[in-house]
């Protein structure tokens, strides 16, 4: 709102008021010296009203300014309140909430109308006092010269000459309040607009190390403190070190502070104690460009744009990517087919936020996205968590071809998606609680244990469940169903 309407009122105010005032004071000017040179004592007397008019146009310049930046606030409240139910329209349906979407929708606009309504009220109340205060000054001032022509003090020629040159010395006055009392809304705008261009920027190119190629992928965090402010710690104390091609893995309960981990390595966020290293090179000496270049994300919720799936799929590269490398990632990510199936093919428009695709689809996407960039460091933020079994199993095949060789931080809350992982992180509250293989862990009483224990039971019994086969206890409860054999190694399969 403020990069549309805002700036649509700066604009105006540049191209209309701005420009408005120059002819203004340059008709002021000149009528009031034609004035002045026939008689001074009129001259000073057209120009009496100047010191009230200004404190008028002073007052309703505060007035209109307070109203406008509300009735401004508001429209954007009105904005956001749209773009939300029309983002969320399932989810309105779904709940069946269309009424209250509805009576919310008219009370936010509502209020729009009621603060358009008082700002309309100001302006009507400036422009009949403005008329009518230069209105008393022009008969005061006809007055005045009618009375000097019949005295004799001017000649009748003088009198005529006053009666057109005062309008034109009056009437710029009171446009020029008017232009004082719109620029309030031009102002309000612009503090508004301002207030966005004044946020920090975040420097992209600074760094002092220039690798003229891909990293190795050696990342060690040595002692890392971070929080989001001071008061609140996310993270406290975390070592560790992942060589190149290492898988690590970051388990624990909601909030324990696994993506806030991650997000440090692209520099979304900068360490507030320790140290962390991109071989054997402090993160902080790389630029954000050439760190972001080289990570791959693929998020719980991919984020796709309401563009062609190739636009989607080639996003990432920054070059002129050939339709051949699109297919093989797009093969790689196992939705090379499912995009031919499209009417369109790679050419389908995905709609807003990727609407038009089911949500395999969009994470197959996205995978074939981050294969496309081919980064040597990879994060995957609980990529398989929102889909169905049959699903993941394609997903995780797609993301078994796209972790190999790679450095790659897996973000999971079931055990069966890190079991393959060179080591397994397991934070509670910003700390690590546990660290090793899937083997030691598993062979040491402790959470991941627990959850690895628990999460096995649980698909064990679904699989008798959907078999119809009775047989097997908690003696099995650890094995067949996730692929693991008596030692408590297992594999993804």
């Amino acid at each position: 709102q403020r990069s549309t309407s805002d700036v649509d009122a700066i604009r105006r105010f540049l191209a209309d008021q701005a420009t408005a005032v120059g002819r203004v004071v340059l008709l002021f000017v000149v009528n009031f010296t034609a004035i002045l040179l026939l008689n001074w004592q009129l001259a000073l007397f057209s120009v009496i009203v100047i010191p009230f008019v200004f404190a008028m146009s002073l007052f309703f310049f505060r007035k209109i300014g307070k109203a406008y930046e509300l009735y401004q606030e508001q429209e954007a409240i009105l904005s956001t309140s749209l773009q939300e139910n029309l983002s969320g329209v399932r989810v309105v349906k779904a709940f069946a909430r269309q009424e209250y979407e509805r009576d919310k929708f008219e009370t936010v606009n509502w209020e729009k109308y009621r603060r358009g309504r008082r700002l309309l009220l100001i302006h009507a109340a400036y422009w009949p006092s403005s008329d009518i205060l230069c209105g008393l000054q022009m008969i005061a001032g006809f007055y005045l010269a009618a009375t000097m022509a019949i005295r004799g003090d001017i000649s009748v020629g003088t009198y005529v000459a006053y009666q057109g040159l005062v309008i034109w010395t009056i009437w710029p006055i009171r446009n020029l309040g008017r232009l004082i009392v719109e620029m309030s809304q031009g102002l309000v705008s612009t503090h508004r607009v301002d207030e966005v261009i004044e946020q920090d920027r975040e420097p992209l190119d600074t760094g002092d190390v220039q690798p003229a190629g891909p990293p190795a992928g050696q990342i060690s965090f040595d002692h890392v403190d971070f929080g989001y402010d001071s008061e609140s710690p996310v993270l406290s104390d975390i070592s560790f070190a992942g060589e190149p091609g290492q898988i690590i893995a970051l388990m624990g309960a909601t909030g324990s502070g696994k993506t806030s981990l991650v997000n440090l390595l692209p520099r979304f966020y900068e360490t507030t104690g320790g140290a962390i290293t991109l071989d054997g090179q402090p993160l902080t000496k790389y630029t954000r460009r050439y760190l972001r270049s080289q990570i791959g994300i693929v998020e719980q919720e991919s984020f796709l744009f309401s563009r062609t799936i190739r636009d989607n799929i080639t996003y990432g590269v920054g070059r002129d990517v050939t339709d051949e490398e699109v297919f093989a990632a797009a093969r790689a990510a196992a939705v090379h087919d499912v995009i031919l199936s499209f009417p369109e093919g790679y050419n389908t428009l995905v709609g807003e936020r990727g609407v038009t695709l089911s949500g395999g689809q969009k994470q197959r996407v996205a995978i074939a996205r981050t294969l496309l960039k081919n980064p040597k460091i990879l994060i995957l933020d609980d990529a398989t968590s929102s889909v169905d079994m049959e699903t993941e199993a394609e997903i995780r095949s797609a993301l078994d071809r796209l972790m190999t060789d790679r450095t790659t931080f897996v973000i999971a809350h079931r055990t069966q998606s890190v079991m393959n992982a060179d080591q397994i992180l397991v934070l509670k509250d910003g700390k690590v609680l546990q660290h090793g293989s899937h083997a030691e862990l598993a062979s040491q009483p402790g959470f991941y244990r627990q959850i690895f224990e628990l999460q096995s039971r649980m698909e064990d019994e679904l699989l008798h469940e959907v078999s119809g086969d009775g047989a097997g206890g908690p003696a099995t409860a650890a094995n067949g169903a996730s692929g693991i054999d008596a030692s408590g190694n297992g594999k993804v399969e």
